[in-house]
């Protein structure tokens, strides 16, 4: 399958080169497309070089800072215009192990429209962090999958492989959030479009260089979205039931 890595970044000029040649070395086949928001750093410039050095490797230079969420449907775009078969989101400062992109790539292969990186599965984890943080994850995940009739453990993982089957069924334009709650609203809208999720576990590793793009702006957003997009949900199946009811 023609596979791309998108690799959303700003200000990762510490970890863009090594993220490129580890995800190089283990599937060597996949092109690399590098999402950079203007980071005044020189992270894209760093990015084309490292390109230069390997080869398949592209950078979508983009205006200005503009959301992870934004950055992954420019390059969903940028992929399904150059007809890539499967579409795997990642981040740039190696918190996803690249050795782990065979697995995922292997669940799509046999079938899963989502192969997600998940944390909180048989296998899974995540080694050095705290336990209220690991709380809040995992409370958070818990919340969106009963908010939603998920039967995900993990819908806020952000490395994962789409089929780009189903990203094409997906409208991305209608999808607005950001951060967590893009994760959480791209897992919902496959789901409901019918699409199979699997979840191959993974080691999650806190970055080593750099600031986490991370805020509690972010982390709000998402458990607010999350509540509108369960009641819209919950009526609009309401009404369903109403429609098909006799009389």
């Amino acid at each position: 399958m023609r596979t791309l890595i998108a690799v959303p970044t700003y200000q990762e000029a510490g970890n863009v080169a090594g993220v490129i040649r580890r995800i190089r070395a283990v599937v060597p086949e996949a092109e690399i497309l590098v999402i950079d928001d203007a980071s005044p750093d020189g992270t894209a410039n760093i990015a084309e070089a490292a390109g230069q050095e390997l080869g398949h490797v592209s950078v979508l230079r983009r205006p200005g800072k503009s959301g992870l969420g934004s950055a992954y449907r420019d390059g969903f775009a940028w992929a399904l215009e150059r007809g890539f078969e499967v579409v795997v989101e990642m981040d740039a400062d190696l918190s996803h192990d690249p050795a782990s992109l065979p697995d995922l790539l292997q669940a799509v292969a046999k079938g899963a429209d989502l192969a997600l990186g998940s944390r909180y599965v048989a296998g899974g984890g995540i080694p050095r962090w705290t336990w209220h943080r690991r709380a809040l994850s995992r409370w958070g995940n818990r919340y969106a999958s009963w908010a939603l009739g998920l039967d995900i453990a993990d819908a806020t993982s952000g490395f994962r492989a789409y089929r780009a089957d189903t990203l094409r069924d997906i409208d991305l334009a209608s999808v607005r959030a950001d951060g967590y709650g893009f994760q959480i609203e791209m897992a919902f809208l496959v789901v409901r479009a019918g699409g199979k999720v699997v979840e191959v576990p993974i080691q999650f590793a806190d970055r080593t260089q750099g600031n986490s793009k991370m805020s509690s702006r972010i982390v709000v957003e998402a458990l607010g979205l999350v509540t509108w997009w369960g009641v819209h949900e919950r009526l609009h199946q309401r009404r369903l039931g109403r429609r098909a009811s006799p009389g």
